[in-house]
């Protein structure tokens, strides 16, 4: 019997964030991983950070994220490649265009140095960039990009300092409890034992939450993603088009790569991890369609993953009616961005009982009514 103070399922960035702020209040932190930290959504995200979001609770929990993000390298003892290079949100209808300024009258609220800015100043930030039928963009220079993998590690090395363990290869079949504890299968036999459990199984906390039925409305829709060979540096911001046709993407600082993705329309359900031809051919057409200097880059490689989605493309991070059963899931495309807000916030709830940002829109029993306009 292995008997730590909480149990994580899940070894991605979000786990792992969660794990490290509750072992720096000295609780003892277990994560049971399935197969290998970041073999989930976190291996497969491009690293972006951004605070522009058009819900407040969001807008919040980023600016927190930002804040721990400039400071990560030093606390983590490892450089994670932060950089405030920015997000640039293109607009090219009048309707794109108002949806910015409605988010962007909220965001200032926060005090974010967020603007609307013309195509010509959008330039100065991103000489190359094609103006053709462009109304201007929303502009951030404090959001910008880490590296995933950096990161997730970093927190895993952490919680190892403070005497907690990651079990990889070790799949959760198996949720009972058993007086104020939860008894814990895996599929090799073991089981261990704590009086806290947190679902932090991203594309698969659903799957999870069957184990001691629960209904969470989770479910993966699959995103493909690709990289550059190295380039001459061209621009510092990440750049989205929102456009039906549209696809997001920046330059890393540290390596020069370029990488990107794009969200197709139909979304493609279920846990479909395949990488296709069409999405070869056709991000690079509309990364060059944005930078027609792209045209001379070539792509190293292409992946696919797992966004972990929620009805209304907002985070489930909530106790649950199983007393010492959390979510910490959900986050419909920004896990990566909002690990290290929601991570320190969730600690505060378990360890004072409420956090210093009120984390309760994000209940799991929320009507799901109020939908993300930036995704």
């Amino acid at each position: 019997m292995k008997s730590p103070d909480v149990i994580i399922i899940g070894g991605g960035v979000v786990g792992a964030s969660v794990g490290y702020y509750l072992a720096k209040e000295k609780r003892k932190v277990y994560i049971l991983e399935k197969e290998y930290p970041t073999a989930g959504s976190t291996g497969k995200a491009i690293g972006g950070v951004r605070q522009q979001f058009s819900h407040n609770l969001t807008i919040r929990i980023m600016i927190e994220s930002v804040k721990i993000f400039s400071q990560l390298s030093e606390e983590l003892e490892m450089d994670i490649e932060w950089y405030p290079g920015g997000y640039l949100f293109l607009a090219h209808s009048e309707e794109m265009k108002n949806n910015y300024l409605k988010a962007i009258a909220i965001q200032k609220s926060f005090n974010l140095p967020v603007s609307f800015i013309s195509p010509e100043e959008c330039q100065k930030i991103v000489p190359s960039l094609n103006l053709e039928n462009l109304l201007g963009g929303a502009f951030c220079p404090t959001d910008g990009h880490a590296n995933p993998f950096k990161v997730t590690y970093g927190y895993l090395e952490g919680i190892k300092r403070e005497k907690g363990k990651l079990f990889s290869y070790t799949e959760v079949v198996k949720i009972k409890k058993e007086g104020r504890d939860f008894s814990v299968w895996t599929e090799k036999g073991e089981k261990f034992s704590a009086p806290i459990v947190i679902n932090c199984a991203g594309p698969w906390a659903g799957e999870v939450g069957k184990l001691v039925n629960l209904e969470i409305p989770i479910y993966p829709e699959r995103h493909e993603g690709l990289v550059t060979e190295e380039a001459p540096s061209l621009f510092d911001p990440m750049i989205v088009d929102y456009r039906p046709d549209g696809c997001y993407f920046f330059q890393f600082h540290s390596t020069r790569h370029i990488i990107g993705c794009y969200t197709p329309i139909p979304p493609v359900l279920g846990p479909d991890n395949s990488s296709t031809f069409q999405f070869l051919t056709e991000m690079p057409r509309r990364m060059q369609r944005l930078i027609p200097k792209l045209g001379e880059i070539r792509i190293l490689r292409q992946w696919a993953g797992s966004y972990e989605m929620t009805p209304d493309g907002n985070p489930i991070v909530s106790e649950t009616e199983i007393e010492g059963f959390y979510v910490v899931a959900g986050m419909s495309g920004h896990g990566f961005m909002l690990a290290p807000g929601i991570g320190k916030l969730f600690a505060e709830m378990i360890t004072k009982g409420k956090s210093s940002i009120p984390l309760d829109e994000f209940r799991l029993n929320r009507d799901f009514g109020k939908k993300e306009v930036m995704r």
